[in-house]
């Protein structure tokens, strides 16, 4: 397989500092953006935080898959348009849904904030994983398939690796897709890794 030009933007660590702060596309919320690949509106992948603040509808994201992971907050009931409601629970319950349909996030006691995975459905597919860090973990990337890696909380290290930052909670790594390597993430908390691999779906 040869090496996805998206997924092999170089790897590094995005320290939650670093995350742009921006207004939702229909201007009902706000949202810091950790990472979008390649770095323009025709992005193919993109992670980020939202600030839910009141009641609001979701925007509308044509040919987007995402996945939407509770992170602050006491909850966040998500009513679709087609009769659907799903409800997210601390500490991180998560959904997967269309980017095209309708839907408004109604807050149960305050203000959430949300990890946002958005991928482009017909040229890349990411599968989420929720999981402790004890010790090390390792993640191996190889041409089209690379892995992003935020740190929910305690702190971690990648071994070996002098040109990626240590990670704090909040902070985020990007691992590159390429020549096939393996990555040790060593410390102690809990993260949210997503594998992101080349090639989309039409389902």
């Amino acid at each position: 397989m040869s090496t996805d030009p998206v997924l092999s933007a170089a790897s590094r660590v995005i320290p939650s500092f670093e995350y742009r702060r921006e207004r939702w596309r229909n201007g009902l919320g706000w949202t810091r953006e950790i990472l979008r690949l390649p770095d323009s509106e025709d992005w193919q992948v993109r992670l980020s935080i939202a600030e839910i603040e009141q009641d609001a509808a979701f925007s509308a994201f044509p040919g987007i898959d995402r996945e939407l992971v509770l992170l602050r907050g006491e909850g966040l009931r998500l009513r679709f348009a087609d009769g659907a409601l799903h409800t997210l629970m601390p500490p991180h319950d998560r959904l997967r849904f269309a980017g095209e349909a309708q839907l408004t996030g109604e807050l149960i006691d305050g203000v959430t904030h949300d990890f946002n995975l958005m991928w482009r459905r017909d040229a890349v597919q990411a599968e989420l994983l929720h999981r402790p860090l004890v010790g090390s973990m390792f993640f191996f990337t190889e041409p089209g398939v690379a892995w992003a890696i935020h740190l929910l909380a305690g702190q971690a290290e990648f071994e070996g690796e002098p040109l990626l930052a240590p990670l704090a909670a909040g902070d985020t790594a990007w691992l590159a897709a390429g020549e096939r390597r393996r990555f040790a993430l060593r410390g102690g908390g809990e993260l949210l890794a997503i594998r992101v691999s080349a090639g989309g779906s039409s389902t």
